[in-house]
């Protein structure tokens, strides 16, 4: 059984994971609005990962036989002043949530709550990939702020196939991958 403070933590991040979604959505709506429908896309995959990360964490909890609680989260920042500051928000944000997850994982150490412990890793490897991914993007951007379509190119270039599904992911509760 996790530790209780894991499980208050966990519960916690659920609403972050959450919250980062519906910013990813106005993020993507941002863009489908720029008629940039390439960042649209990959914010709105984006916006599903991270649905789907807090659909993992409820799983485990489910799992685990403790409460899994969907709290309430704080509306996402609308209407940006250039291409550049959505991508901007997002970093800021996946650097946040790395916080987030090593502060999930000192709680299952600290707590000696093994199992825990190994689920968070996935994870931290996760964050390693979301903030190089982003940070790749703001610069990209940063260039294309004069003209998006090289933002675009980009994307079609280096984010252009489907992701490849990662075996090592948690299931996640409903069915989500």
């Amino acid at each position: 059984m996790p530790a209780a403070a894991f499980v208050e933590k966990l519960n916690t991040q659920i609403a972050n994971e959450f919250a980062a979604s519906q910013q990813y959505i106005a993020v993507a709506i941002y863009y489908d609005a720029e008629t940039l429908p390439r960042l649209a896309a990959f914010f709105y995959a984006q916006a599903l990962e991270e649905r789907n990360h807090a659909m993992m964490m409820v799983k485990y909890l489910l799992d685990a036989d403790v409460e899994a609680e969907i709290p309430g989260v704080t509306g996402p920042r609308n209407g940006f002043a250039d291409i550049v500051e959505p991508v901007t928000i997002a970093l800021a944000q996946e650097k946040k949530v790395t916080q987030q997850i090593e502060g999930l994982m000192a709680v299952a150490r600290e707590h000696s709550d093994f199992q825990s412990e190994q689920f968070v890793q996935w994870f931290l490897k996760e964050q390693v990939e979301e903030v190089a991914t982003m940070s790749d993007l703001l610069r990209t951007v940063e260039r294309a702020r004069e003209n998006p379509m090289w933002a675009e190119e980009y994307l079609a270039r280096e984010h252009g196939t489907e992701p490849i599904a990662d075996a090592t992911a948690p299931a996640a509760a409903g069915g989500a991958v």
